[in-house]
């Protein structure tokens, strides 16, 4: 999974350490372990006598958190992260001491074409985190009606020209069906054009995150386990959420907000903590990272 081109970088590292304050004999629930780059950080300040519980719906994923990690106490499942007390169940534990999401695709999901995640590499149509499941992207693009389309590309990204797309798409399938993500993001550059004079977002990016969104239910999952997060969050004990995308910031802070008012949780960064400017030059991906962090009262 890393190689001499790809190094996996986890975002936020510093950050995360200092809110949470990790220490020895606690306990982690990691509901996005994908190659374990923050699990490698935080295990140690846990040790002796922690637990750290890594899930992870990708199993590639898995399998390189597995290479990496070693240790006692440390546990990994395949999982949705939204069903997060049935794996605390199995492990016996009632309660946590932290709570972690880095959510969004993981770049070296990007880095592989045959996982249908990238607009840059050509491969399948496919995004799927969990390669059991059967829907696909080009389910999703193949299947829709043009107002189908259209609704999730601007409910799951903030598509300004969904309408366009989706009817352009439309027309692209009565060729023949959409199944390459070279394909799709010609029909999508076709409507728009690459913003910034060429340099800027491509335009196929809000169509490639809506799909992945729909694809994995990725903001019905983050809802869920927002839901049920506190009751497994020990007094004092903290949660963390990493974002990318203002879809997943809004209802992250919109649950910490709630959840302060009720007085079930102290806001830790009332504004998201964002990547230095060192890090951000070293690692693009972590541009559009956000940060929040609460404490269980």
């Amino acid at each position: 999974m890393e190689t001499e081109q790809y190094q996996h970088r986890p975002v936020l590292v510093e950050e995360l350490l200092r809110l949470l304050e990790p220490a020895a004999g606690h306990v982690v629930l990691d509901g996005t372990v994908g190659l374990g780059g923050h699990a490698a950080a935080l295990l140690p300040r846990i040790m002796p006598g922690g637990r750290y519980i890594g899930l992870d719906l990708d199993e590639a994923m898995l399998a390189g958190a597995r290479q990496r990690l070693a240790g006692e106490g440390l546990a990994l499942y395949q999982a949705n992260f939204a069903d997060f007390p049935e794996v605390l169940q199995r492990e016996q534990l009632a309660a946590v001491d932290h709570m972690l999401l880095d959510l969004g695709v993981n770049s070296a999901q990007l880095a592989d074409a045959e996982r249908g995640f990238s607009f840059e590499r050509d491969g399948p149509l496919d995004m799927r985190f969990d390669r059991r499941q059967t829907t696909r992207a080009l389910d999703l693009v193949n299947r829709l009606s043009e107002r189908e389309l259209a609704d999730l590309f601007y409910r799951n990204a903030q598509e300004g020209n969904s309408r366009k797309i989706a009817r352009r798409i439309c027309q692209a399938r009565h060729a023949g069906r959409i199944t390459t993500t070279l394909a799709l993001a010609r029909i999508v550059a076709s409507v728009q054009p690459r913003s910034g004079g060429g340099r800027g977002i491509h335009p196929a990016t809000r169509v490639f995150q809506a799909l992945r969104v729909a694809v994995n239910d990725e903001l019905g999952n983050l809802r869920r386990f927002l839901t049920r997060a506190l009751e497994f969050l020990r007094p004092g004990g903290k949660l963390a959420v990493i974002s990318f995308h203002s879809l997943e910031d809004g209802i992250v802070k919109e649950f910490v907000r709630k959840a302060k008012a009720a007085g079930e949780l102290d806001d830790l960064t009332p504004r998201p903590v964002v990547a230095s400017p060192s890090e951000r030059a070293a690692n693009p991906r972590s541009r559009s990272a956000k940060l929040r962090v609460a404490r269980r009262r």
